[in-house]
């Protein structure tokens, strides 16, 4: 009843705005966001001086993201709107989801970001549908606001995030969302149940001089695990047995798992304008202020289980308890000096981070004792600098731990030309230094094999990107990345189960991708396609080679008077074989396996998508081909895809 007493009372509030809508608003608003095909306007600033007057247009519902860049709340449908239509609400383009929507992603393709100095927690395949402070966006509106998103999903579920914005006064906003997911899933014990709940503020006072904006965030993620599909069943599968097309019929491993993330956030960030001065060729002026940034989060990683797996080797005890605690205590102090005609901004930083990984006690073993925790703190030095000079842009990022328990660095440097319209062009070099996510370094199980604790050293990435994005001619980028002391989880030979492994030689990664939409009068046809290879180590970092997504649409106003836009079409998304990696529910993690390649397979959705005035609606026949076509797709070994489904959703906007 909790976590339906959010939702209710969302509805109720965007039911109250609906009402008070005025319609010569909103088609106001809307007509200046939308141009010929129903395409986004591009519009991005770094501080925003527009003042709200009587009227309101698209331009003063402003969505703040962590960086401080600013856009703005967009009822618009495009073909990106649906692609980023899904659980996460982002493009997928680049993994392979499991077959019910909010379980794990095996990943087809890396972007190696060189960002960051410190370790998280590990258990990366349950952190997918997890908010991450970049995650979280800040608003300034001058009405009430709300958004609605749902979705079907396959069985006994449904799929809802909903966010509430409100400006208490000019100086003062606030939010509060919440996203519950539920949805049983077609195979045995294949739950996914997640909720998460975020309150948003941002603050600033009259003269401009203080600003604070800060979020709360609790957060858990559910997924029953079954591991896979047994022997028998998967021949099942294979061969298309007509008694098996009821997936719920097909054995597997088990059915007495689940693994939970619980989260919990308290974020703010401040500064203090200590002197400023206006300039009559800037919008923006000089300044110099100081700030702070505070980060307390807590998590906690479980793995439990009814009855021990002999699939998992040995066991301590007759049912599987197994839990992680995380907690990180950051804070950051930096000076910034922001003069727009001379130096841009600079910003000089210091930070320390505090940390505590911990299970209930230590673990004696016929190898040694495996401790209870690793906890420690470690102090960092960095600088920015962004500068622009005319249509060029310079953005350098640079932190170095400097004391402490831990070790590393994090450098960026990016330089971007930008034209008006036709294209732009940015390229960045990186390198970082980070100590391994804490699962890799300490790691306790009531299964046996699955006690370590290790040494490892920093893996150090060093790389360089560049991109050419041009709506005219193509988006192109190239991403080159050498890999030290590369990370990953392999089969041990001794135990043969699921170890964390640290390779002897660098790593190599190239991957080139290119995406262009070509029009035919209404029609178009939507292409990214990506070539990657590991050129060194190639043992152990697996890839496809080639990944391809490619949607053919119609897209028109139908209707006298233009009141629904439409878009409907077929997506094509194929990558080639390899040897995909496998999925260990104990850890949430992937790792390698040598037995067998995956893909080479066509997945086809038909969908019609169309929008009327604030609300758009898709509506997808996800997988249609999987009727008449060989039963050989699969998300991990062991875990099919999912079948054909038909799913229905929307994304509803109500501005009071």
């Amino acid at each position: 009843m909790l976590r339906k007493l959010p939702i209710l009372i969302l509805l109720f509030i965007s039911a109250v705005g609906w009402a008070q809508i005025n319609d010569g608003q909103l088609n106001t608003l809307d007509n200046r966001y939308i141009d010929e095909y129903g395409d986004t306007a591009k519009v991005y600033t770094k501080e925003v001086e527009i003042e709200l007057s009587d009227k309101t247009y698209y331009h003063d519902y402003k969505i703040i993201d962590y960086k401080m860049d600013t856009t703005y709340v967009d009822t618009t449908l495009n073909i990106k709107k649906y692609y980023k239509f899904n659980v996460e609400r982002k493009d997928d383009f680049e993994l392979m989801p499991f077959h019910n929507p909010g379980q794990a992603y095996n990943q087809l393709a890396y972007t190696f970001e060189g960002t960051g100095t410190y370790p998280k927690i590990g258990a990366r395949a349950q952190h997918y549908d997890y908010y991450e402070v970049e995650d979280i966006k800040y608003y300034s509106v001058p009405t009430p606001t709300t958004e609605l998103m749902w979705s079907t999903v396959l069985e006994q579920g449904h799929l809802l995030d909903a966010l509430f914005t409100f400006n208490l006064s000019r100086q003062f906003n606030a939010s509060l969302s919440f996203k519950s997911l539920r949805s049983l899933g077609k195979y045995r014990h294949s739950l996914t149940d997640h909720g998460a709940a975020r309150i948003t503020m941002s603050y600033h006072t009259k003269n401009k001089k203080y600003f604070i904006r800060g979020h709360l965030l609790s957060q858990d993620i559910n997924n029953d695990q079954n591991g896979g599909l047994t022997e028998q069943s998967l021949f099942y599968f294979e061969t298309a047995e007509v008694n098996f097309k009821d997936r719920a019929r097909m054995e597997t491993n088990f059915t007495d798992a689940i693994s939970v993330i619980r989260g919990n956030r308290y974020y703010f960030d401040q500064f203090y304008v200590l002197w400023d001065k206006k300039d009559s060729l800037k919008s923006i002026p000089s300044d110099l202020k100081i700030g702070h940034q505070f980060n307390f989060e807590r998590k906690h990683y479980e793995y439990e289980q009814d009855n021990a797996n002999d699939m998992f080797g040995q066991a301590f005890f007759s049912s599987i308890d197994d839990d992680a605690k995380y907690s990180k205590f950051y804070n950051e102090a930096y000076i910034s000096l922001n003069s727009p005609i001379t130096l841009g901004e600079v910003r000089f930083k210091v930070n320390n981070y505090q940390y505590n990984y911990s299970y209930k006690s230590i673990v004696i073993t016929e190898d040694g004792v495996i401790d209870s925790k690793l906890e420690g703190n470690s102090f960092a030095l960095g600088g920015e600098w962004h500068t622009q000079f005319k249509k060029f842009n310079l953005d350098v990022d640079a932190s170095q731990i400097i004391s402490g328990n831990l070790t590393g660095h994090a450098y960026s440097a990016m330089a971007s030309f930008k034209t008006d319209s036709v294209f732009a062009v940015n390229a960045r070099v990186f390198s970082n230094s980070r100590s391994p996510n804490f699962n890799y370094l300490l790691n306790q199980s009531d299964y046996k094999s699955y006690n370590w604790q290790n040494d490892f050293n920093n893996q150090e990435i060093n790389g360089i990107d560049f991109v050419f994005d041009s709506d005219k001619w193509i988006f192109a980028s190239a991403h080159l990345a050498n890999i030290d002391n590369y990370l990953y989880f392999d089969k041990d030979v001794i135990t043969g189960q699921t170890a964390p492994m640290q390779a002897s030689q660098a790593v190599n990664y190239f991957k080139i991708k290119l995406s262009k939409e070509i029009r035919f009068g209404k029609f178009a046809l939507d292409n990214q396609f990506i070539y990657q290879k590991v050129t060194n180590g190639e043992d152990v970092m697996r890839v496809p080679d080639f990944i391809t997504r490619n949607t053919f649409y119609y897209a028109n106003h139908v209707f006298k008077g233009k009141p629904l836009y439409l878009e409907t079409g077929v997506t094509f998304s194929y990558f080639s074989k390899y040897l995909m990696n496998s999925y260990n529910p104990v850890l949430a993690e992937f790792y390698l396996q040598n037995d067998q390649e995956y893909g080479g397979y066509p997945l086809l959705d038909f969908f019609v998508n169309f929008r009327v005035k604030t609300m758009r609606v898709f509506f997808k026949l996800e997988h249609f081909n999987s009727g008449f076509s060989d039963n050989n797709y699969y998300s991990a070994p062991t875990y099919p895809y999912r079948d054909f489904v038909i799913r229905f959703g929307l994304v509803w906007n109500f501005f009071i």
